[in-house]
């Protein structure tokens, strides 16, 4: 890696703001060779009635190249007001910008030109109603139904949005800010939120450690506040408050053992908040505040693995973070083998093996379904939009990867191996390429003749997966597949299956796993026994739903739309509405789909537009 001065003075700091030297990042206009952005001060208003952000944002510049008198910044969708510098003598001067035709993916280049190297410069701006990176709820969209909601999305490349920034996971930046909402409205956002414990509409956040932009994180709402621990905190709506206090009350020791793993988390707080049902994803690691969806609470802490990923994003992808969109894999795979990791040292082995084998199936299956060179975990974009790099192959097959060094070389040696990676690359950002490099150096070649470099290169950058890849399996699936099969044959009846003793892992596997083409009598059957239709838990709902589509089990109608319009969750969206169109339910899901769009996030509604338009 090769640093500028500036930058090394930075990463000896521990707030690095470095630009890997490596790195070409198709989704970005920022000219980083020039000049990069070190630290943004955001003075925004809150304006609901409008929905938009407006205000200004200030960059300070560290200059890279003598000559350059140009800032290069990353635009989709913002109406921008006017610029202003701060030259050599601290004095304020207008800047000359302009900005470029409308890119579908990458938005809209605005360049800024400069008599001299400016020290700061501001843009004054404003967000449009359909900013992708923000959501705007009317009360009625809510959980309390008394105030309005607004929150952001930023990955991938949706900082560009609301802010005018070099949106590029192969920077980083600090940054404070000023909120301003109306007086009963609490702002927070992925900083120290010490300043917005007090209700007042005026908040002010600064977060010192530097990360890239996409972690820039902002939520509004009529949130309340309670500790979980000295280290941990819930923010909500009334209503939900409680619940999740009490469904994530194990956070601290999720932190606790991470620490002993992996070496202490960097990020001071690590609170949690709440976000209404539209929220397109299961969470989103913004550091200090992980943005979680309502779905996961469901009494039982049966789908805490999803608050263990995003606290292990804490340290694969926050503090190491790939340095383009097509190294995905190097955030989530890391966190997904993280994850698991903080499951079995909280919930025990057993319960880690279960979700092993379950995200193991669901990759295979996915496997079968999608283009062979998007089965790689190094993907290539080829300019496509970086929302598409996400699936369960960085995810889940990085997490294999991680696993079968884990396998070959044990345990101890392969923790140690992680703990040092982390520290190595601590505020850092790297490539594929990089990693490969620091594999062979510190694991590989330090342990020969345990696994290869063509074989690590196997795994990273040709399709599928290895024939040796692990396959997890669970002694309590072997157990349920039994029982499942004597039910089929007619050997067992369903009230002698021990259903009140299983996890939703084994739920999970004993729905996904019964037949596609069980006919509705036996659906019925099982519907009465077990009152799935109904089922509280959101995950084994769609589990279900998607069985029940299949076979073509009527009866699922009336909650299934009430479960498509109450929810915003992709990954329990999506799938459903394509096997309705698959199945002969194309019209059904459509005016389903009408009443529901207005409510999901622009992301889903663009993942579901695409299945109506085939």
């Amino acid at each position: 890696m090769k640093l500028t001065a500036f930058a090394t003075s930075l990463a000896l700091a521990g707030l690095s703001h470095t630009v890997m030297a490596t790195a070409v990042d198709q989704h970005t206009y920022a000219n980083l060779n020039d000049v990069i952005s070190t630290h943004l001060h955001l003075d925004l208003d809150v304006d609901f009635a409008d929905k938009q952000l407006e205000g200004f944002v200030e960059h300070t510049l560290a200059w890279q190249n003598a000559s350059a008198r140009t800032l290069v910044l990353d635009t989709r969708d913002l109406e921008i007001d006017k610029v202003m510098y701060q030259g050599r003598n601290g004095q304020w001067h207008k800047a000359n910008f302009s900005l470029a035709k409308r890119d579908d993916v990458k938005g809209a280049k605005l360049t800024i030109t400069f008599n001299e190297q400016a020290k700061k410069a501001r843009i004054y701006y404003n967000s449009l109603p359909k900013a992708s990176g923000l959501q705007w709820l009317t009360p009625v969209q809510t959980a309390s139904k008394t105030h309005p909601f607004m929150y952001s999305q930023s990955q991938a490349i949706h900082a560009r949005s609301w802010i005018p920034v070099q949106d590029t996971p192969a920077m980083r930046v600090t940054y404070s800010a000023r909120i301003q909402t109306p007086d009963d409205v609490r702002a927070v956002m992925s900083a120290d939120n010490s300043g917005a414990l007090i209700k007042d509409g005026d908040y002010w956040f600064d977060m010192p450690q530097a990360i890239p932009p996409y972690l820039i994180a902002i939520g509004a709402g009529n949130l309340e506040y309670k500790e979980m621990s000295h280290q941990t905190a819930i923010f909500a709506e009334p209503q939900i408050l409680d619940a999740s206090v009490a469904e994530f009350n194990d956070t601290q020791t999720m932190i606790n053992k991470t620490n002993a793993m992996y070496g202490e988390y960097a990020w001071g707080r690590y609170d949690l908040l709440m976000l209404p049902p539209s929220f397109p994803f299961g969470g989103m690691e913004n550091p200090r505040l992980s943005f979680i969806t309502p779905t996961v609470v469901a009494g039982d802490k049966s789908l805490v693995n999803l608050i263990a990923h995003e606290l292990a994003h804490s340290w694969s992808g926050n503090l190491v973070t790939n340095a383009t969109w097509e190294d995905l894999w190097l955030n989530e795979g890391f966190t997904s083998y993280v994850e698991n990791r903080i499951m079995e040292e909280v919930f025990g082995r057993e319960r880690a093996v279960m979700e092993q084998a379950l995200d193991a199936a669901g990759l295979k299956e996915l496997l079968k379904t999608i283009d062979e060179p998007d089965t790689r975990l190094n993907l290539k974009l080829n300019g496509r939009d970086p929302d598409d790099a996400f699936s369960s192959v960085p995810y889940t097959k990085g997490q294999l990867f991680l696993m079968y060094l884990e396998e070959k070389f044990g345990r101890e040696k392969f923790d140690e191996f992680v703990k040092g990676y982390f520290k190595t690359y601590s505020f850092k950002s790297l490539t594929t390429a990089e990693f490969v490099q620091y594999l062979n150096k510190h694991l590989l070649e330090k342990h020969p003749g345990v696994v290869s470099l063509e074989k690590a290169k196997e795994w990273i950058f040709a399709p599928g997966l290895p024939s040796d890849a692990p396959n997890p399996t669970s002694d309590a699936f072997e157990k349920v597949d039994a029982l499942t099969q004597a039910w089929l044959k007619g050997d067992k009846s369903l009230t002698e299956l021990p259903t009140d003793q299983w996890t939703v892992h084994e739920w999970l596997h004993f729905i996904n796993n019964l037949p596609r083409d069980l006919d509705v009598t036996r659906m019925a059957e099982l519907d009465n026994a077990f009152n799935l239709t109904h089922s509280t838990n959101a995950e084994r709902a769609f589990a279900w739903y998607m069985l029940a589509v299949g076979n073509g089990y009527e009866a699922i109608y009336p909650a299934l739309e009430k479960h498509l319009t109450s929810i915003g969750r992709r990954k329990l969206i999506v799938r459903l509405y394509k096997a309705l169109v698959e199945n002969g339910k194309r019209d059904w899901a459509y005016d389903v789909y009408q009443k529901a769009r207005p409510g999901y996030h622009s992301l889903a509604q663009g993942s579901i537009d695409a299945i109506f338009k085939k």
